[in-house]
């Protein structure tokens, strides 16, 4: 089975790029010239997030094709375990391995993922779409806990200035015995830190590919 979202996802997605749908969300923080605005989630006690603004230095192909490239991210992220995407019958999904501290257990993701370049009015947009899957070929690790509610959007263009506008929608539930308040501090200081180190691996990606392509 191909991994497949609707049009009308990826055409929400690009409309919240210029128009975004903040009704009853919170302004959480600002980094890097990005704002971060939360919603929380009455039945997990967790906040879901979208964040707006731009990545100075980078292009949107640049970041597009960073954010896709698996075997680049095991290399600039240094909280990946474990990331391959695999093929089961044909269902390509992608198994991704966190590390936590200890003593927390290790997260794990299986998700489909799926990018689409839409042009409207002269623009071109990146689409990015991933949400939580299951598989029976790729069953749960002893140890590691796996993360079964996710989903993230990034839709991106160039802003004109060399740079990348950028929105992010994302969530998840890491499960297990983390408290819900270290879970949302983390990813208030989550957030800065992914955008510094992505900021980082597109400014070094030409010269990776020179020599790993």
């Amino acid at each position: 089975m191909a991994v497949v979202f609707s049009d009308d996802e990826f055409q929400l997605a690009w409309i919240e790029l210029d128009e975004p749908r903040l009704d009853g969300w919170d302004f959480f923080t600002e980094t890097m010239g990005v704002k971060v605005y939360r919603l929380y989630h009455k039945d997990s006690g967790l906040y879901e997030y979208k964040a707006f603004g731009s990545l100075t230095g980078c292009s949107s192909e640049i970041c597009a094709d960073v954010y896709m490239d698996l075997n680049y991210r095991k290399q600039w992220d240094s909280y990946v375990k474990e990331l391959e995407e695999k093929d089961f019958s044909g269902q390509k999904v992608i198994y991704w391995e966190v590390k936590y501290p200890t003593p927390l257990s290790n997260r794990d993701y299986v998700y489909m993922r799926e990018r689409r370049v839409l042009e409207k009015d002269g623009r071109k947009i990146w689409v990015i779409l991933a949400k939580s899957t299951s598989v029976s070929q790729c069953p749960e690790k002893k140890g590691v806990i796996r993360v079964k509610d996710y989903k993230q959007t990034l839709t991106i263009e160039n802003d004109g200035s060399g740079g990348t506008k950028v929105f992010l929608n994302y969530f998840d539930n890491p499960g297990g015995m983390i408290p819900t308040w270290l879970v949302n501090w983390v990813a208030k200081t989550g957030v800065p830190a992914f955008l510094t180190d992505m900021k980082k691996a597109c400014s070094n990606y030409s010269s990776y590919c020179k020599t790993n392509k």
